[in-house]
């Protein structure tokens, strides 16, 4: 499940974010959002680059309305990570690698 971006849903959420000892980051994201689109490949080699200490997960919010309502998505992309099962940052827009780096580390050292 670590090394690559896994896809959760409104079903298995609480299994696969929640439920989650570690650090669980989660993308709010659209097929028809631009910034979305260009997160994709980033979060692949986060993903990569993290293996092991951050699970990356993306869900698609117009599929997955009742998670997407219950933590508040107000604007897409919105990323949000988790520790242990509950959020500890959330961050709306896109970002570049670098900035991801930054942002995560800032919370998982």
């Amino acid at each position: 499940m670590f090394g690559s971006v896994v896809e959760v849903t409104d079903k298995n959420f609480n299994t696969l974010v929640v439920e989650v000892s570690g650090y669980v980051l989660v993308d709010f994201w659209a097929p028809w959002c631009g910034p979305c689109k260009a997160l994709t490949p980033i979060l692949e080699s986060f993903a990569k680059s993290y293996e092991g200490r951050v699970k990356v997960c993306k869900m698609n919010v117009d599929e997955n309305t009742e998670v997407v309502a219950s933590v508040g998505v107000r604007g897409i992309p919105m990323l949000i990570l988790y520790k242990d099962g509950k959020q500890i940052a959330s961050q709306v827009g896109a970002a570049t690698l670098e900035q991801l780096d930054v942002w995560v580390k800032s919370y998982i050292q």
